[in-house]
C-alpha cells in the first residue's frame, strides 16, 4: 500500500466515522421516535442484538448469490421504514425514497461499467443507504432507553467476536468478499480507481450508537469523549495499524477489524464517563438539546 493509498484509506475511514456518528446525534436531537411498545431497551436487548451479529453473517455466506441481494434489500428497507417514519411522516412519500434510493443502489450495482466495486456512483449511494440505516437503527436503541454501560458492553463483547473471527476463524473476511460487489452491501466507504476505503455497517452502527447514547448519557462531556474515541480508535488506530505492521514486518494484513480498538476503548471512555455521575435517562435531557421537529397535523 503506498502512502497516498493510505492516507485516503484513512481520511474516507475518518470522515466516515466521524460523518455518521454526527448525523445520528443531530438526529436525535431534531427526531423522537415513538417509545417501544416492549418498554424501554436494556442489557436482554443486547444480548439478543449480539445473537444476531453471530447468526447473520451464516445466514449470508449460505444464501445463493442471486438471493443476497433481495434479503439485504428487504431488511434495509424494513429498517429505513422504521426509523425515519417521524422524519418523512407521510407513509406514501417515506416509502417512495426509499424505494427510489435502493432502485439507485441496485442500478449502479448490476449496471456499472466496470467491477462495481471499483465503480464510484455505487459506492456513493450504497455508503448513503448503510449510513442511514446505522443513524436510524442507533436512534431506534438511543431513544428506546439504552444506556451507555450497555453499549459499552456491547462493544466489548463485538472486539472479542471480531479477533476471533479474524485471527482464529477467517469469517469476517469470508463475509466481506462474499457482500462485495452486490447491490446493498453492509458497507460504506469509496473507491476511485487504486484507492479505497471500506466500513462495515456493524462498525457504523456501533460508532453511532456509542456516541449517541454518550451524548444523551452526559450531555457535550460525554459527545465529546465519544468523537475523540471514534477518530482515534474507530479510524485512526486500524487505519494505521496495517501500514505500521507491514513496514515493520514486510507483510500486509488482509483485515484488523476495527472494533478490537474501538470496543476496549468505549468501555474504558464509559468508565471515565460514569465518574461524572450517573447516566440521564431521555426524560432528564434538556429541551435545549433536544430540538424536535414539530408533528404535522
Amino acid at each position: 500500500m503506498s502512502a497516498a493509498q493510505s492516507a485516503f484509506f484513512t481520511l474516507v475511514t475518518l470522515a466516515v466515522a466521524l460523518g455518521v456518528s454526527l448525523a445520528s446525534v443531530a438526529y436525535f436531537r431534531r427526531s423522537a421516535l415513538p417509545r417501544p411498545a416492549v418498554g424501554v431497551f436494556n442489557g436482554n436487548d443486547m444480548v439478543i442484538m449480539m445473537g444476531f451479529v453471530v447468526v447473520l453473517p451464516f445466514l449470508y455466506l449460505s444464501l445463493p448469490g442471486w438471493l443476497l441481494p433481495p434479503v439485504l434489500g428487504l431488511t434495509l428497507a424494513g429498517g429505513l421504514a422504521v426509523g425515519y417514519g417521524t422524519v418523512v411522516r407521510r407513509a406514501a412519500q417515506r416509502w417512495a425514497l426509499i424505494v427510489a434510493l435502493l432502485a439507485a443502489d441496485w442500478f449502479f450495482a448490476r449496471y456499472a461499467e466496470d467491477d462495481p466495486t471499483h465503480a464510484t456512483p455505487y459506492w456513493v449511494v450504497n455508503s448513503l443507504v448503510i449510513m442511514l440505516m446505522a443513524i436510524g437503527a442507533a436512534n431506534l436503541n438511543a431513544q428506546g432507553g439504552l444506556k451507555l454501560r450497555h453499549v459499552s458492553r456491547f462493544a466489548l463483547a463485538l472486539a472479542v467476536y471480531d479477533l476471533f473471527f479474524a485471527t482464529v476463524v477467517p469469517l469476517t473476511q469470508k463475509l466481506f468478499d462474499a457482500v462485495q460487489g452486490y447491490a446493498f452491501a453492509p458497507s460504506a466507504g469509496l473507491r476511485v480507481g487504486e484507492y479505497g476505503a471500506v466500513v462495515g455497517m456493524g462498525d457504523l452502527l456501533v460508532y453511532a450508537l456509542f456516541t449517541t447514547v454518550a451524548y444523551k448519557s452526559y450531555g457535550r462531556a460525554g459527545l465529546r469523549l465519544a468523537l475523540g474515541l471514534v477518530a482515534v480508535f474507530g479510524a485512526l488506530v486500524p487505519t494505521l495499524t496495517p501500514v505500521t505492521f507491514d513496514a515493520i514486518t514486510g507483510h500486509l494484513p488482509q483485515i484488523v477489524p476495527a472494533q478490537i480498538f474501538f470496543g476496549p476503548a468505549a468501555f474504558c471512555g464509559y468508565l471515565v464517563l460514569r465518574r461524572g455521575g450517573p447516566e440521564r435517562r431521555m426524560a432528564d435531557v434538556p429541551v435545549t438539546e433536544r430540538q424536535l421537529a414539530a408533528p404535522r397535523t
